[in-house]
């Protein structure tokens, strides 16, 4: 069967068109991501603002037309951060149930989670020990404690880099003492995963999708040089030394000098630099040692989980 999964996240729509077979298996044959930026302007207030609205139903639009052209024969839609905690995401969800017919899950946080292990752990292989996986979203992020067999701790916290940015309204360049204030909110508000981290031994981060597919990006710009390639092709290692190179580059630019830095996509020019702190901020934190970018995540993850049933 042809399948189609849609990824509505608060940064962008995300597209993945998949032929799943009776052993099990599937094969891509579309991946694509059209920035929304559903959060922009009310992610603070809980609100999806008309313009952002208009922006995510144009995308979908975009996304059917791609489906059809594909004859996919189903459609699986999630939505994620930004609509579940706005007060008026029941209505957007129904203007697309109005508009395209298609039915929307709204996703818990523990859920998103779940989801993104399942795409992680098809890219990346997790055969020595536990890893801290990682998905920054523009609402949310997502935080998993996992190795190859299981899931041992896992949570959503309302803590995405949109909602950073509505928050703190950074001056740009970013300042120190702005690095520090969000650092030690993020301290202050995820001290229940640092009590769970100490329970595990873990030196690897894997960034899964989104900022980490632009971190990769902007390195390979920067070095002029495949990056390695880790232990499977959906997945990357990402040089600590390229990372701290990177860091300091984002946190000192000013958004017109970010326009011009190669491997940098438009719509995470202001993203990008919260993104970067937080991985930053974990780090250290944590003194890890490893960071891998997996190229699979929440749809991935979903499409092998519909090819299981």
């Amino acid at each position: 069967m042809r399948i189609a999964i849609l990824d509505l996240g608060t940064n962008t729509f995300n597209l993945l068109v998949a032929e799943t077979n009776p052993d099990k298996k599937y094969q891509i044959l579309h991946n694509n991501k059209i920035p929304v930026k559903l959060g922009k302007g009310g992610i603070d207030k809980r609100e999806i603002k008309s313009d952002a609205m208009l922006r995510g139903i144009n995308a979908i639009e975009k996304h059917i037309q791609t489906t059809n052209e594909l004859k996919a024969e189903k459609i699986i839609a999630y939505g994620t951060s930004a609509i579940r905690t706005a007060r008026n995401g029941d209505q957007f969800i129904k203007s697309i149930r109005d508009k395209f017919g298609i039915p929307v899950e709204i996703i818990s946080g523990e859920r998103e989670a779940e989801l993104i292990y399942y795409g992680v752990r098809q890219a990346v292989n997790l055969s020595d020990g536990k890893y801290l996986i990682l998905d920054i979203g523009g609402g949310s992020n997502e935080m998993i404690i996992a190795d190859a067999r299981q899931i041992y701790w896992k949570k959503s916290y309302p803590l995405g880099v949109a909602r950073l940015i509505e928050k703190f309204k950074l001056s740009d360049p970013i300042t120190i003492e702005e690095i520090e204030f969000i650092s030690n909110y993020l301290e202050e508000k995820m001290v229940d995963f640092f009590e769970e981290f100490r329970r595990h031994r873990i030196s690897t981060l894997i960034g899964a999708s989104g900022s980490f597919e632009t971190f990769t990006a902007m390195i390979r710009e920067a070095t002029n040089a495949e990056t390695e390639t880790a232990t499977m092709p959906q997945a990357v290692e990402i040089d600590l030394s390229d990372f701290e190179n990177l860091y300091q580059r984002l946190i000192n630019s000013t958004l017109k000098e970010r326009k011009q830095m190669k491997g940098l996509e438009s719509h995470r020019l202001e993203m990008i630099v919260p993104a970067a702190l937080l991985v930053k901020f974990l780090m250290s934190k944590l003194k890890l040692q490893r960071i891998i970018q997996s190229n699979f995540a929440l749809k991935e993850g979903a499409l092998w989980e519909i090819a299981q049933s």
